[in-house]
């Protein structure tokens, strides 16, 4: 891995070179400074956050000042991955000028390096838009949350030959709006591997196989922090049952009367000084 900082043409370079690209989300700034250390290339702040930070049951009611904070804490905490600010439910639908008005209150102020977008041929002219300001974006096809509602619930998209032609119709659009990369979530392999094959930009799968130029993951589902149970997902750790033991520790050391113990309070000054002459700490 380098420490060199992440850009759209090293994500393209890595495309060119056939070198996978790790993506996950974040959304807090000490989550974000421990997936930079880690390597992983792209940090996406996710419209997610409505799930599985905020209490939503779905993305539809997050709003753009609450992904602005997220954001800006994100970009706080990041110095060599690359990050995308996820444009929440209505913030880019209505026009192309309420798009770019939006996406670039990212970079203004969260300091984003660039903003993601759901759909193909109807999302277009805002992408244009929004690119020909000189603001980067990532498309998204496929399974696309924001959308759940029409497509009546979150189901895998692409499987029929004419649905599949729209998708690949869609990155076509998506491409020539001027998208560094797109994001292909819930459709078969077999049609990520023909759309990764077919477009010049990375594509980065989600439940998408393994024919995908990378892959993103909601952070919170790979590490068992109360993420949902997804056939895609794989489970890297189970943090949420190692917190939920600490705490119920703590809980039964409080009440037992266990912690605080001696080492964990402070002396008076007197006190103190009497420890520091007999050399205790």
């Amino acid at each position: 891995m380098s420490d060199k900082k992440v850009t759209i043409r090293c994500l393209r370079a890595m495309k060119e070179r056939g070198e996978k690209i790790a993506a996950l989300t974040a959304y807090d700034h000490p989550t974000a400074r421990l997936l930079d250390a880690a390597g992983v290339d792209l940090i996406l702040v996710g419209d997610s956050a409505a799930n599985v930070v905020l209490g939503y049951d779905s993305t539809l009611p997050v709003s753009m000042a609450e992904m602005l904070v997220l954001t800006a804490a994100v970009a706080r905490g990041v110095r060599r991955a690359l990050v995308v600010a996820d444009m929440p439910f209505l913030s880019y639908q209505v026009s192309p000028e309420q798009a770019l008005a939006n996406a670039g209150r990212f970079v203004k102020e969260a300091r984003a390096e660039a903003v993601k977008l759901e759909g193909g041929r109807r999302t277009a002219p805002a992408a244009r838009r929004i690119v020909e300001a000189g603001i980067p974006v990532l498309g998204h096809l496929g399974l696309t949350p924001q959308s759940h509602l029409a497509l009546g619930g979150y189901r895998v998209q692409g499987r029929e030959a004419d649905a599949a032609e729209r998708l690949r119709e869609d990155a076509g659009a998506l491409v020539e709006a001027g998208v560094f990369g797109i994001v292909l979530e819930g459709i078969p392999w077999t049609l990520a591997r023909t759309i990764t094959a077919a477009v010049p930009v990375p594509t980065i799968g989600i439940g998408a196989g393994e024919h995908c130029d990378g892959q993103i993951l909601v952070l919170h589902d790979m590490l068992g922090l109360g993420g949902g149970d997804f056939t895609f997902v794989k489970r890297y750790a189970d943090l949420g049952a190692q917190v939920t033991a600490a705490v119920a520790t703590y809980c039964r050391e409080v009440r037992e009367g266990v912690f605080p113990a001696a080492e964990h309070r402070f002396e008076p000054q007197g006190e103190r000084d009497r420890r520091g002459q007999r050399g205790d700490a």
